[in-house]
Parts: C-alpha cells; structure tokens; sequence
C-alpha cells in the first residue's frame, strides 16, 4: 500500500510539473519584482541561524526590525526561501508544539517584506475558501485559490495577509490572472508575525477550508511533501 502510494504520488507530481512548465508563459506574478533591478536576500531560520536568539523571536517587533535590518543590510527588496525547511523559530508559538513530536518543516515559501505589499494571483482561478487562522503564530487572514490548468486542478495558500483582502470575498468567486488579491498584513492581524507572504501550492487540499498545513511533522516529511509542491515552479525565482 505503501509503495504503490508513492508510485501515485510521484506520478501526480510529475504530471503537476510538466503542466506548469507547459503554461510558464501564462503563469504571472505574486508580488511586483524585477529581477533585472530588484534583489532576493535567502533568509535561513533553521538552527544554523545563531543571529536569532529566543530574545528576539519572543517579540515580534525585535523580530521584525531583524528582518528589515537584513534586507536593508542587503539592499534587497524583499526576503525569501523556506520550502522544505526544518525551522527552528516555530519554537515562539505553542501552536506548533502539540502532540510528542512538534510541527517544524516548512511546507510553503515565504517572501518577507513591508506591511501592505500587493499580493497578486499568477493564474486565472476561483475562490476555494478563506479564513481568519487568528492563533498566535498562525497564518492569520488567507486565501485559498483553486486552480484548473489543462484540467489538472491544484490550490494555492496564500497567508498572513491583512484582513481587508478578506473584504467582498465569497466561495467561487472567479479571480482572473495578474489581479490584485491582497496586501500583507500588520502583526496583528497576520498571526504576529513580521510581514510575509507564505505562498503554498496544493495538490489535494481534502475537505480542508480557508486552512491547510503550512508546518508539518519532520516524520511527515515525505507525505506532505508529496502534495505540496515547490512554490518556485510559480515564483520563478530560482535565480536567489
């Protein structure tokens, strides 16, 4: 049972990837960037981050003034990476730490930058769901787009956004490529956390609604990892 899971899964994967490569020139932005002006600054939060002491990650404002004081160390426009990453900063937040064995892999990318930056759909979709995950250290506002691309259909995450993109909202509601969808949200309303995108893609998102894992068990690794394809194959942004 075991084997012939994974044998579907990569299957489904692979069958995801060469849909999208086939669509790259149809797949739009997420957020305003230039690659030819713009730069990408690679933040790691694993336990190789010795800068991040539990000082700073107690307080989201020390927290927050780390994040832009890198970038504009930097002079980046915005922070990035995460996918497939084993954090230690989850740490902050009971949230994560139910249970024996606590949530620390990173499922989703996420793209650091000021309160208020635009949030745009890549792909023509319609609304799935959403939702105020209002738990400290959660995604707080999100989105979650459906997506049909040559009828292979898929959803992506969109968290830790302001609760005005909430705003006029409903379940299948049709949202056409490179249309405004969000902004990022202030702390208090995007899980207390310094200002980012977690963008994740989805390949079977169940009967989940306005919420789906973005952190799961290292021990879930592989399965998760089998539905949540690399959110670069989108962002394009293979070049940080």
């Amino acid at each position: 049972m075991k084997n012939s899971f994974a044998v579907l899964a990569q299957k489904l994967m692979r069958t995801f990837k060469e849909v999208i490569k086939a669509n790259a020139l149809s797949i739009q932005k997420v957020v305003d960037f230039n690659k030819n002006s713009d730069k990408l600054l690679p933040l790691d939060f694993t336990s190789a981050n010795t800068e991040l002491t539990d000082e700073i990650l107690d307080k989201t404002d020390l927290f927050s003034a780390w994040v832009n004081q890198k970038l504009a160390d930097n002079d980046a426009r915005y922070g990035i990476g995460g996918y497939n990453e084993h954090r230690t900063i989850y740490s902050r937040s009971a949230h994560f730490n139910t249970g024996e064995e606590p949530r620390r892999l990173h499922l989703g990318v996420d793209v650091w930058g000021p309160a208020e930056t635009s949030i745009y759909n890549f792909y023509d979709a319609k609304v799935h769901s959403f939702a105020n995950n209002n738990n400290f250290g959660d995604y707080g506002a999100t989105i979650i787009l459906a997506y049909n691309m040559e009828g292979f259909e898929f959803y992506a995450l969109y968290g830790h956004l302001s609760l005005a993109s909430l705003n006029g909202l409903e379940e299948g509601k049709v949202i056409g490529a490179g249309k405004k969808i969000a902004e990022l949200g202030v702390k208090e309303e995007n899980g207390y956390w310094p200002p980012h995108l977690h963008f994740q893609l989805v390949l079977d998102i169940k009967d989940l609604k306005g919420d789906y894992p973005g952190v799961c068990k290292f021990s879930e690794r592989d399965k998760y990892l089998a539905n949540c394809p690399d959110p670069n194959l989108i962002l394009k942004y293979s070049f940080y």
